[in-house]
C-alpha cells in the first residue's frame, strides 16, 4: 500500500502539477500587478479594519479561520518531513511557492467573495466551486463538483483529520513516553502507548464539542487560539535566530546549494543532480502547499462569508496568511532543523529522525538547556495548531459537501459524525502514509482551482485595477 500511495503521489505531484501551481502564481502576480510586493503593508493594516456588508464573519475572524486550518502540523511536522526527504533545499522551494502563492491566495479569496451566494437566512456559501461554475460558466460545473469532491476527501482522509491527530499524538507520545513502555494494544507490527490513546481520545472529544457547534463556534475558538499559539512559536523561532545568529548565513547558503543539487555534484554523482533537485522541489512545494494552502482552494471557502462589499480588501487580508504561515513560521522550523543537522558543509539527518521527533531534536539541540521545557512548548504549539486545523478543515469539507448536496444539511450533519470518527482513528495510521494521502488530495484540489485562476486572471486584473483607482489609500 505504501508503494502504491507513493506512486500515485509522484504522479499527482509530478512536474505538470508543480509547473501549474508555479505558473498560476506567476500569472496571478502579473494580473494583480505584483500585489504581494506593492500592497503588503496595506494588507496587514487592513486585518483589523471593520468591514460593512453582507456576510457572517469579520475580516479578522475570516483570516483566523483560514489560519486555523493552515497553521498546523505542516509548520512543524511537514517542514521536517520535507527536509528529511528532499534535503534543506526543500525550504527554498517552499519560499518560492509561498512568494508566488501569496498572489494566488489573494486572487482565489477575492474571486470567492465575488461569486459567493448569500442565502435568504443570511448564511453564505462560496469557494472555488462557485468561482468555477459562475466565473467559467455552467458548462464547467463538472470541474466545480470535482473540486468539491476532492475537498471533502482531503478534509476527511488527509490534511483535515489523520495528519493532524497523528501529529498531536506522536508529539505527546514522544514527550511523555518515548520508549513506549506503557503499551495499550498493537495492530500488526505497530504498538500504541497509553499516552497516544489518551491524547487521541481527548482531542476527539474536543473536536466533537466544537464541530457540532458550526462555523461561528469554530471561528470564535480560532480567534483566541491561533494568535496566542503563533506568538509562542514565533518566540521560540526568534530565540533560535538570536542564539545562533553566527550560523544563519551558513544555513541559508546550505539551503540554496541543496536546492540546486550541490550535494550531488560535490559527491561526484552528477547523474543524480536532476533527481535531487526534483525531489527537493517536489517535497518543498508539496509541503509548502500542505502548510499555507495557497492555490489549494481552501482559504477562499473561509473568506467567502466575510462581511464586506469589497472583495479586493478581503483578498489582501487573506493573502497575509501565506506570509505568516510559510515565510515566518515554517522558516523558523526549517532553520532550526538545518542548523541542528549541519556538519562539514552538509546537512545530516541526526539519528535518521522523522516528523515531530526531528523537529523536537533540532529545537533542543540549537536552544540547549535540559530540553524538557522546549519540548513541552513545542508539543503545546503543535497540539493547538493541529487542533484548530482539524476545525478549519471540517468547515471546508462541510461547505464542499453542502455544494455537492445542494444545501441538504441532513447529509452535512451525518458527515460531521463521520469526520469525528476519522479523527478518532487517525492516531493509529502510519505517519508517512497519512501525509502521502494528504499530499495526493491536496494536489487533486489544486489542479481545478489553479485552472480557474488562470482562466479568470483578466477578472482579477480588472477588479484590482478598479479598486485601487477608486481607493488609492486605505479607506
Amino acid at each position: 500500500m505504501d508503494q502504491i500511495l507513493t506512486k500515485i503521489d509522484d504522479i499527482v505531484w509530478g512536474i505538470p502539477t508543480i509547473a501549474l501551481i508555479l505558473v498560476t502564481g506567476l500569472v496571478v502576480t502579473i494580473a494583480s500587478r505584483g500585489i504581494q510586493f506593492t500592497k503588503l503593508g496595506r494588507a496587514f493594516k487592513g486585518i483589523f479594519k471593520k468591514n460593512e456588508g453582507e456576510g457572517e464573519l469579520s475580516g479578522f475572524a475570516a483570516l483566523c479561520t483560514a489560519l486555523s486550518a493552515t497553521i498546523g502540523t505542516g509548520n512543524i511536522v511537514g517542514v521536517a518531513t520535507a527536509i528529511a526527504a528532499g534535503g534543506p533545499g526543500a525550504l527554498f522551494w517552499m519560499w518560492l511557492a509561498a512568494i508566488l502563492g501569496t498572489a494566488t491566495k489573494y486572487a482565489e479569496c477575492m474571486l470567492a467573495i465575488k461569486y459567493r451566494e448569500v442565502k435568504d437566512d443570511g448564511t453564505v456559501l462560496g469557494g472555488p466551486f462557485y468561482t468555477i461554475e459562475k466565473g467559467m460558466g455552467p458548462k464547467w460545473k463538472w470541474l466545480a463538483i470535482l473540486f468539491a469532491l476532492f475537498g471533502v476527501l482531503a478534509g476527511l482522509l488527509g490534511i483535515g483529520t489523520m495528519t493532524q491527530i497523528n501529529g498531536i499524538t506522536s508529539a505527546v507520545n514522544n514527550a511523555f513516553d518515548p520508549s513506549n513502555s506503557h503499551i495499550v494494544f498493537s495492530i500488526g507490527a505497530n504498538s500504541y502507548s497509553l499516552a497516544t490513546v489518551i491524547a487521541g481520545t481527548i482531542v476527539t472529544v474536543c473536536v466533537a464539542l466544537v464541530v457540532l457547534g458550526g462555523l461561528k463556534r469554530i471561528s470564535k475558538v480560532a480567534e483566541k487560539v491561533v494568535p496566542a499559539m503563533a506568538v509562542i512559536y514565533v518566540f521560540l523561532g526568534l530565540s533560535i535566530v538570536i542564539m545562533n545568529a553566527t550560523k544563519i548565513p551558513a544555513a541559508f547558503a546550505l539551503i540554496f546549494k541543496s536546492a540546486f543539487g550541490y550535494k550531488a555534484m560535490a559527491g561526484g554523482a552528477a547523474g543524480y543532480v536532476l533527481k535531487q533537485v526534483t525531489d527537493s522541489m517536489q517535497k518543498g512545494i508539496a509541503r509548502g502547499i500542505f502548510s499555507n494552502e495557497a492555490g489549494l482552494g481552501s482559504a477562499p471557502i473561509a473568506a467567502a462569508p466575510v462581511q464586506t462589499s469589497e472583495p479586493v480588501e478581503q483578498g489582501m487580508v487573506n493573502m497575509t496568511g501565506t506570509i505568516i504561515d510559510t515565510l515566518i513560521i515554517c522558516t523558523m522550523t526549517g532553520l532550526a532543523i538545518v542548523i541542528g543537522g549541519m556538519e562539514g558543509g552538509f546537512w545530516v539527518n541526526p539519528q535518521g529522525l522523522q516528523g515531530v521527533a526531528l523537529t523536537a531534536f533540532s529545537f533542543n539541540k540549537v536552544l540547549g538547556g535540559d530540553g524538557r521545557s522546549v519540548q513541552f512548548l513545542l508539543v503545546l504549539c503543535l497540539s493547538f495548531f493541529a487542533f484548530t486545523t482539524i476545525l478549519g478543515w471540517d468547515y471546508y469539507s462541510e461547505k464542499c459537501l453542502e455544494y455537492i448536496a445542494k444545501g441538504n444539511m441532513k447529509i452535512v450533519t451525518i458527515f460531521r459524525w463521520v469526520f469525528i470518527v476519522a479523527v478518532a482513528i487517525g492516531p493509529y495510521f502510519k505517519v508517512d502514509a497519512v501525509f502521502t494521502i494528504a499530499d495526493i488530495f491536496n494536489g487533486l484540489m489544486a489542479i481545478p482551482n489553479c485552472i480557474s485562476l488562470i482562466v479568470l486572471c483578466s477578472v482579477v486584473n480588472k477588479m484590482t485595477k478598479d479598486y485601487f483607482n477608486k481607493y488609492p489609500k486605505l479607506s
